[in-house]
């Protein structure tokens, strides 16, 4: 009961403490908010949020959905799942090729990544391509290797352009064409 008490205290005050970004709020791209108010903070119920599992906790809850959300918008052919949510992804996408390891590079074309923090970003790096949507979670815990990512300190070949800071897990894009733009969202 603790345990669950403080919990909801964390979550209240990381919620307190980003609400002037709630729902797209001060995001001036249409399409990155868009993103963040229709696939991101989406509230309406999806069709398939009944089949998803009911025993788990409210994080773990969030982030499938979230992460169904996405590759129902995404629709990538290859999904590279190292967080082991691939019963998610594939309701969101059921024409996904799902991975759960790291593919050759000569063969490599991954369109959605899923990764925790301590993930080896070199390889995952050599998977990117400019249509890539790269999801780390746990930057909450752990912000060293989300700001490595987003401030470039990582050598990698397709800087991200696009990133959102939702706390549980961040989300970054590598379209090279766009301005290169770091949002925080309330999620």
């Amino acid at each position: 009961m603790y345990l669950c008490a403080m919990n909801r205290l964390q979550q209240a005050w990381i919620w307190t403490r980003r609400i002037g970004h709630c729902r797209g709020f001060g995001i001036q791209s249409p399409s990155d908010y868009r993103f963040v108010r229709y696939v991101v903070n989406e509230h309406w119920p999806y069709y398939a949020y009944a089949d998803m599992p009911a025993n788990e906790g409210w994080l773990q809850k969030k982030l499938g959905r979230l992460y169904f959300r996405l590759a129902n918008h995404k629709q990538p052919s290859t999904i590279l799942d190292l967080v082991g949510v691939g019963q998610y992804l594939q309701t969101g996408c059921r024409k996904a090729h799902i991975i759960t390891q790291f593919p050759d590079r000569n063969t490599a074309q991954v369109q959605l990544i899923i990764a925790p923090t301590e993930t080896d970003w070199q390889q995952v790096m050599g998977c990117t391509t400019e249509e890539t949507m790269l999801v780390v979670e746990g930057i909450g815990q752990d912000p060293s290797s989300w700001l490595a990512i987003t401030g470039g300190e990582i050598a990698m070949p397709l800087k991200p352009s696009v990133t959102f800071d939702l706390y549980y897990c961040g989300i970054a894009q590598f379209n090279q064409q766009r301005e290169k733009q770091n949002y925080i969202v309330n999620f």
